[in-house]
């Protein structure tokens, strides 16, 4: 919340500096946001690739068919959700932003005092393709050396998102809707806010529905008292905008709703990092949101889109340690895959990062039904060969 709150500070400030302040202030503003714009650049393929090589070396070993079923049913929930998100959004953003989402033509431009060019080592596939490869080779080989490489390269990339990254972002933020102002086109964009932030919001427990409803059906129970149950780790989630302190909720609820402890102290947390259902649907829907309200060309269909909703539910595993999480991950792929501009990624961030906790709340309580799913898929061996390998390793 105190990011968020810092984030409205950043576009207040913006636009009255975009409205009041003399051009020299303007372009010293878009100058420091030209900068934070190179260093998320630069950042974003490194951050795939530590964080993506760390989680993959680090899932559970040993733990056979369980571990398949899990990615498996983790994976199709998450580009389901993109899949129905971004269908919805194309659908119906056009109708609901008609009038209040395209922006007007630009009436001027400022340029930066200077303009600092950071390449990124890579590019977004070539760390991602790469991650993978070591990630695998990692957990098959048990390499520790190259392990403890990519978790202290993934603590790097933390300490510099935390300390200089997130902090910059209001001003970041500021020098956008400066930008904006002064080509006359904020006003337009923020009337839009508001609908396209209850639209996402909606569609968050339009899937939870169906998600409970499904597992309702699979373990003949009431989807309403399912979803009931997880509702602590929702609000949890909610307030603290993280997977990962949520889990010991996610968890106690989870085993309240007749998960085994087993089945649940394996699929809990490993969800927490592969299973992002809300952050896609979130990515996924206010990328169409920011094309209609920029005015960047048509919606890309459903079947063109699939590439970058197959690829976003396989970065989101880099998203849980990232502070900022899904839309610093996606940020490469809008830019590579969508050809979303550095106004358009400004408005992404925004936007997503205002329901962000949300999105965080549907994937955790979402987490509770693959684990409702796996308990009930899962046979009786693999229930004690996990009970036996979490014996050795408390041994």
């Amino acid at each position: 919340m105190n990011l968020i709150l810092k984030l409205l500070c950043g576009i207040l400030i913006g636009i009255l500096m975009g409205m009041f302040a003399p051009d020299v202030l303007i372009q010293g503003l878009i100058t420091v946001q030209f900068f934070v714009s190179q260093l998320i650049k630069f950042i974003i393929p490194l951050l795939i690739l530590f964080y993506v090589t760390s989680g993959i070396a680090s899932l559970p070993k040993n733990s056979g068919k369980l571990l398949g079923k899990t990615i498996t049913l983790s994976y199709m929930s998450t580009l389901g959700a993109g899949i129905f998100a971004f269908f919805v959004a194309s659908t119906l953003f056009p109708v609901l932003l008609d009038g209040t989402g395209q922006l007007p033509e630009a009436q001027t431009a400022l340029t930066p005092f200077l303009t600092l060019q950071i390449p990124p080592v890579m590019n977004i596939m070539t760390a991602l393709t790469i991650a993978f490869i070591f990630g695998l080779g990692i957990s098959s080989t048990g390499a520790d050396h190259l392990k403890k490489v990519s978790d202290q390269g993934r603590d790097i990339i933390e300490l510099f998102l935390n300390k200089v990254i997130i902090p910059s972002l209001p001003f970041y933020i500021a020098g956008v809707f400066a930008d904006m102002t002064v080509k006359g086109t904020v006003f337009a964009t923020l009337q839009t806010f508001s609908l396209v932030l209850i639209a996402v919001i909606a569609m968050h427990w339009f899937w939870l529905t169906l998600q409970f409803v499904t597992a309702g059906i699979a373990v003949r129970q009431s989807p309403l008292k399912l979803l009931r149950t997880m509702l602590p780790a929702y609000f949890t989630a909610v307030g603290t905008m993280s997977s990962a302190a949520t889990v010991p909720i996610t968890l106690q609820q989870t085993k309240r709703n007749g998960v085994s402890s087993s089945i649940a102290n394996f699929v809990v947390p490993l969800c927490a990092n592969i299973h992002m259902s809300g952050s896609v649907i979130s990515v996924a829907s206010v990328a169409a949101a920011v094309i209609i309200m920029t005015g960047a060309g048509p919606i890309p269909t459903l079947f063109e889109a699939l590439p970058f909703l197959a690829m976003l539910g396989i970065t989101m595993v880099a998203a849980p340690g990232a502070p900022g999480g899904a839309v610093m991950a996606s940020v490469g792929l809008l830019g590579s895959m969508l050809g979303f501009t550095e106004e358009m990624i400004a408005l992404q961030i925004v936007l997503h990062l205002a329901q962000d906790s949300f999105g965080t709340a549907c994937n955790v309580t979402g987490d509770g039904v693959i684990a409702l799913l796996i308990n009930t898929v899962a046979d009786e061996e693999e229930i004690v060969d996990e009970e036996l390998q979490m014996q050795k390793e408390a041994a």
